[in-house]
């Protein structure tokens, strides 16, 4: 189950990060960074239109459909971009349908595997299903720049198309659903029953509303480095196939950092200890980026990949601790209202930050991104909440 919801939103997140690593082309062809990086962020728009629904289905018809079926849809949808490479809008269009289709395996993956370990081995199996996100972005870094410099977009499309069908075929035979509690089964089976088997934990306290917005602040630093990273080395004097090598081995690094921060969690019994450590460390690396790029420092390599690992870190923590918050039943939309917060800011992240290099150049704009995770160690909890 682990293996499969780990590929199953690698091949997604490949999907979903391919525009942003085709900024290079496009700006090569006469976009300028705002208009690249908002045709960049229509998966990201995409899948915050769909997260929550995707959240609701899970929870009412169970994991294994809605990952099978959403790659079936997803599939379809990279089909569909591949079609309309030459047209701008209409690829635009497709990869805002394939953002809408690949929210699936957001939203389900992490049911499977919160369904199938115990709490004492929660945060590290869910650090390693949070390690799909680098490493899908890992594998659009090492092969969607080149050939799409090389070969044009279409190439660029060939391995997400054939991945997200690979993975709809895998999941569709191999994800079994995990055992629920009777009576979230008894609230699947009727709606009546639905409203009283298990209380809404978003009316109990704020605590989900506090890890949501602490994500959201947090995502964004990881975004303006999966976005713009490649951009920045590129303006430092890197190759483009160069620059992307080193950010898909930044992208690794951090997969791996998931792991460790995961089981560190496990070994501490904690998800918002370790949670708040990791915002600390957002703002110190990238205030130490900013300076890099000031000062020309020879050590940006070593930087963006210790940047990359810390920015990334949080994900699987505040993932976890949202899912034991919820409960079985919740777990599904409380998971998609989480994901939705984030890909909001992540949205925003492409044209925004665009911009905002645009006025103030790369340094001024990773000063202003450390200033996000300050604002956001406050709103951490200061202790866990589960249903276990």
């Amino acid at each position: 189950m682990l293996s499969l919801g780990v590929a199953a939103q690698a091949a997604g997140t490949l999907v979903v990060t391919a525009p942003a690593l085709l900024i290079p082309h496009l700006h090569g062809a006469g976009m300028s960074l705002a208009q690249a990086g908002l045709f960049a962020a229509a998966p990201t728009a995409g899948m915050v239109l769909t997260l929550i629904a995707w959240g609701a289905v899970t929870d009412r018809i169970g994991e294994r459909v809605v990952i099978a079926g959403g790659l079936v849809l997803t599939t379809l949808a990279v089909a569909g971009a591949w079609l309309a490479a030459g047209d701008p809008v209409l690829l635009g269009l497709a990869f805002l349908a394939a953002g809408m289709t690949s929210a699936s395996t957001n939203a389900a993956s992490g049911r499977v595997v919160v369904g199938w370990f115990p709490r004492e081995r929660r945060g590290l199996a869910m650090g390693i299903r949070q390690m799909s996100q680098p490493l899908g972005v890992t594998l659009a870094a090492v092969t969607v720049p080149p050939l799409a410099e090389t070969s044009g977009i279409r190439a660029a499309l060939v391995l997400p198309l054939l991945l997200c069908a690979l993975l709809a075929a895998l999941s569709a035979v191999g994800i079994v659903d995990p055992p629920r509690p009777p009576a979230v089964l008894a609230a699947v089976t009727s709606t009546a029953a639905a409203g009283t088997a298990t209380a809404n934990p978003y009316r109990s306290d704020g605590f989900l509303w506090r890890i949501h917005a602490v994500s959201v602040l947090l995502v964004v630093p990881q975004f303006t480095l999966s976005t713009y990273g490649l951009v920045w080395l590129v303006t430092l004097g890197w190759s483009t196939s160069a620059a992307s090598l080193l950010v898909g081995a930044a992208q690794f690094v951090g997969a791996v950092g998931r792991i460790l921060v995961g089981l560190w969690s496990d070994r501490v019994g904690s998800r918002v200890g370790p949670l708040r450590v990791v915002a600390v460390s957002a703002a110190v690396v990238m205030v130490v980026l900013a300076l890099v790029d000031v000062t020309h420092l020879p050590a940006a390599a070593v930087v963006l990949v210790v940047a990359t690992s810390v920015t990334v870190a949080d994900n699987g923590l505040a993932y976890t601790s949202v899912a034991e918050a919820a409960g079985p039943f919740w777990s599904g939309r409380a998971l998609g209202a989480q994901n939705t917060g984030q890909f909001i800011a992540a949205s925003a992240v492409g044209p925004g930050v665009g911009a905002l290099v645009g006025l103030v150049g790369f340094a001024g704009s990773f000063l202003l991104v450390a200033a996000l995770p300050v604002l956001a160690l406050p709103l951490v909890p200061r202790t866990d909440r589960s249903h276990d």
